[in-house]
């Protein structure tokens, strides 16, 4: 059985949320276009800096583009707007708390580091680190960008391991809290490996590019389930190289976590046998059932669950932290 998915430590932001940004969530980068000329304005100052509109948007990007694409009516729109600014904004101010924490502390992240960050990411993710920057730039995000964010993100961890590290002690039970969390959490659902052959269908093709791409999507699954080795049609065929050594597998996870279509053509499948294909926007999959799971008992998962149960407190210390940091300086948000 394999260990549970939980909440890696320090907020869930180190490394992975760049990784995530630029190859699970698929999120474009992209900068909305403003309908009318930004005027510069200061919206929180934290100690003697000042953090501007302008920097504010910036950062906010992601978002924005976000909310724009779920075409909300307007009226939804400027709510989502204001949360994604008053979020953004706190997480800049946490930031600027850091900064001014580091500095008293004369703890720094060098280019050296960053460097090795961006390698790590991308290893993580199975790339190159030239391709991992191409990705984030074609999602909009400027390398240096991009590097800025994975050098706040070191800055943090350094801080947390001298700040917050020593505060945090873990029982087991703890653990079983964490377990009792983790059980609701699931919804009483059990995990699920199932293996994934994604086509890609380019951005462009014509409908009789794409309706090859269905056809032979189709053929495949024939071939599975006429015998052929699923795992080899996986290398010969996937148009994702990061799952080609695995299978096609993620790994076992809950069933929860699948997305509902892909819950829905997989619910009534036995263990080794093939599903699909099924068109999700530009991609169409092959599914393999690999196996399910029941939900497992506390002492099978019980180390997962001790990590589980640090990263959870943790996070409350750092919280409790950065509360401490804003009343230490002088603050104020003008947004």
């Amino acid at each position: 059985m394999a260990s549970p998915t939980h909440a890696p430590p320090v907020r869930g932001r180190l490394l992975a949320t760049a990784a995530a940004a630029a190859f699970v969530f698929g999120l474009s980068m992209a900068p909305r276009q403003a309908d009318a000329a930004i005027v510069e304005r200061i919206v929180a100052v934290v100690g003697e800096r000042p953090i501007l509109l302008s920097e504010l948007r910036h950062r906010a990007r992601p978002y924005l583009y976000r909310i724009a694409a779920a075409q909300l009516n307007p009226a939804q729109q400027a709510a989502e707007e204001s949360k994604a600014f008053k979020d953004v904004l706190n997480r800049m101010i946490d930031d600027r708390l850091e900064e001014h924490a580091a500095d008293k502390g004369r703890i720094v992240v060098t280019p050296e580091e960053v460097d090795a960050a961006v390698r790590n990411v991308a290893a993580q993710a199975k790339v190159k680190p030239s391709d991992l920057i191409a990705e984030v730039k074609r999602q909009g995000l400027s390398e240096q960008d991009y590097r800025d964010e994975l050098r706040r993100q070191l800055l943090e961890g350094k801080l947390v391991q001298l700040r917050v590290r020593g505060r945090v002690r873990v029982s087991e039970q703890d653990a079983r809290t964490a377990y009792a969390h983790w059980l609701k959490d699931m919804g009483g659902q059990p995990f699920i490996d199932v293996r994934i052959l994604p086509l890609r269908i380019l951005p462009g093709s014509t409908s009789q590019e794409a309706a090859a791409r269905e056809a032979l999507a189709t053929e495949i699954a024939t071939r599975a389930r006429r015998g052929e080795d699923f795992c080899k049609l996986v290398e010969q065929h996937s148009d994702d190289p990061a799952t080609k050594a695995t299978c096609g597998s993620h790994g076992m996870q809950p069933w929860n976590a699948l997305i509902p279509p892909l819950q829905e053509l997989v619910k009534d499948v036995p263990a080794g046998e093939t599903a699909g294909p099924l068109r999700l926007d530009e991609a169409i999959l092959v599914v393999q059932v690999a196996r399910f799971s029941p939900l497992p008992r506390f002492e099978e998962v019980k180390d997962s669950m001790m990590e589980r149960a640090f990263s959870e407190v943790m996070e409350r210390q750092r919280k409790l932290w950065l509360a401490e940091l804003r009343r230490g300086i002088y603050l104020d948000v003008r947004l």
